[in-house]
């Protein structure tokens, strides 16, 4: 007979039910552990998923015969890492996610002969409203949005048209919607839809607050405006004073509060200046005028003068007189100046700052943290430097703060460092620390649950000799292990040294003797289980 079926058919059934027990368990245990850790990873393909499209993405999976998994209460859909992105385009042609809305893929599948004109125009407003809300979705933070839309209509028999309006509701991951991002949202609508004016959104949000701004009149909205300005030059002060302070003092360490008295008024400003200094000769005239007059006594009558030649030989007196005149114009042109100011923007009529900075701390033995102020010349140095940022004027009544006093709680405030561990992320350690526990546990059932079930059903198995000698023992003992007369004498022959052992009857091998005493020294502990057996089944 093959002493390897012996030995198996010696074990006995519960043996055997155990021992293929615990290997069908370690064989499970290690497919388990092969398929856990050789399986890829699984990424995140989209979140926070509505009813209809989990359903449609999931079909568009199962078609594509692409693993996924669902989580969180099937709002999340997880693919394989390596197939994200080409995932995620495949949808993408298809309208994948649609976030429940329809766009301009209603006109598809519509039959275009059997449709009225009221129904073009409804599709036409859902497929607006669909792709606006998508496009506010894309917004960063923003979980979905909705809109509605009611377009502008003329009544008949009328002239007055009606304002198209606009109703959006927006859910946001986490926090709000910024001031900008709303002015945003509204006009990216307005944009979208005709004749449709910003101040006609309204925009609300999960929480119910209404985040746009409506204006009744354009007084209003200025208004809105000019406040809007304020504060965008009152942040934009605040944060250029406390970057350049952070350098020096370290981030965290800086306070700034900018306060900004402006004026908003609308000056129109015409100056006309003359320079008298500035001549420039535009024209000039001379006139030169010349004038010679001469005047002679008149002739006595006489029969002199009436003679030929009378005036030849007349001496009578002669006045002769010259007149020189010149006149010259020069005509010079003053430069002139004209200027017209129109003044729209608002202007800084007054500044205030206040700018509060920490100090230094020290410990002592006892763990008490001590504030020290900084030194005297380092505050004027960076009292210098704010009013070198926000440009100050004395003239103009600025006031500038600076103070040292202790911050308290910066340091709860600042969250825990992100854990890294040799290069390694939280998520790569985690899974190395996974795989490293599936692995000790493996090891530990090998070693402390099959190695002793196995030694322990081989060690107790008859072996050899001690099998023929066991059947020989119970062939030569009668009830209680008292040996036969008959077969004492026959037998001598064939046993070993006999040793009489105290309160037992009968007759061992020493052989048998000392392999019971190594199997005792080897395992003690079964051994003495095996022996309380004994005494629990004799009492």
């Amino acid at each position: 007979m093959n002493p390897f079926l012996t030995q198996i058919r010696n074990l006995g059934p519960a043996r055997l039910a155990a021992m293929g027990g615990v290997a069908v368990g370690l064989i499970a245990f290690i497919i388990f552990f092969a398929t856990r850790f050789s399986a890829a990873p699984m990424a995140l393909l989209y979140g926070n998923l509505s009813s209809t499209d989990s359903r449609e993405i999931t079909q568009q999976l199962e078609l594509a015969s692409i693993p996924f998994q669902m989580n969180n209460n099937n709002t999340e859909i997880l693919v394989p890492a390596e197939r994200v992105t080409p995932v995620r385009m495949q949808m993408a042609e298809l309208g994948l996610p649609s976030g429940g809305s329809v766009g301009y893929e209603v006109f598809d599948n519509m039959d275009a002969l059997g449709s009225t004109n009221f129904m073009q125009n409804i599709n036409l407003v859902r497929a607006l409203e669909g792709e606006l809300g998508r496009t506010i979705k894309a917004i960063d933070g923003v979980q979905n949005a909705r809109v509605h839309l009611v377009m502008a209509q003329r009544e008949m028999f009328t002239r007055d048209t009606q304002e198209p309006t606009a109703a959006v509701y927006i859910k946001m991951k986490t926090g709000r919607l910024a001031e900008n991002q709303v002015s945003a949202v509204q006009h990216l609508i307005a944009a979208a839809v005709p004749k449709l004016k910003p101040s006609n959104i309204s925009i609300v949000d999960e929480r119910g607050s209404l985040l746009s701004r409506s204006y009744e009149n354009d007084q209003q909205q200025v208004a809105a405006q000019q406040d809007e300005a304020r504060n965008n030059l009152e942040k934009r002060l605040s944060q250029a004073v406390t970057s350049m302070v952070e350098s020096s003092l370290g981030p965290g360490k800086v306070r700034a509060e900018v306060r900004a008295d402006m004026e908003f008024d609308k000056v129109v400003t015409a100056e006309e200046t003359y320079n008298p200094d500035q001549q420039v000769a535009r024209s000039s005239v001379t006139v030169t005028e010349n004038n010679s007059t001469n005047e002679t006594q008149p002739n006595d009558v006489s029969v002199a003068n009436n003679l030929p030649d009378a005036q030849a030989n007349n001496g009578s007196g002669k006045a002769t007189s010259n007149e020189n005149r010149t006149e010259e114009t020069t005509n010079f042109e003053i430069s002139k100046q004209t200027v017209n100011r129109v003044r729209e923007s608002g202007t800084v009529k007054r500044l205030s700052v206040a700018v509060m900075v920490d100090g230094t701390y020290t410990t002592d033995d006892k763990g008490v943290r001590t504030f020290v102020p900084l030194p005297d010349d380092t505050m004027t140095k960076i009292d210098s430097l704010v009013k070198t940022a926000i440009g100050y004027d004395a003239n103009r009544g600025d006031q500038i703060q600076v103070e040292n006093m202790p911050f308290t709680g910066f340091e709860d405030m600042a969250g825990p460092p992100e854990f890294n561990f040799l290069g390694f992320t939280k998520e790569e350690v985690m899974r190395m620390a996974e795989g490293l526990g599936v692995a000790v546990v493996a090891v530990l059932v090998i070693l402390l649950v099959v190695r002793p079930l196995v030694t322990r059903a081989f060690e107790s198995m008859p072996q050899g000799d001690e099998a023929l000698m066991s059947e020989g023992m119970a062939q030569l003992s009668g009830p209680g292990g008292v040996p036969m007369p008959g077969s004492q004498a026959e037998d001598e022959e064939d046993l070993d040294e006999l040793i009489d052992i105290d309160k037992v009857e009968g007759r061992v091998k020493a052989s048998s003797l000392r392999k019971i005493s190594d199997i005792v020294d080897k395992h003690p502990e079964e051994a003495l289980s095996i022996v309380r057996t004994w005494l629990y089944q004799e009492t």
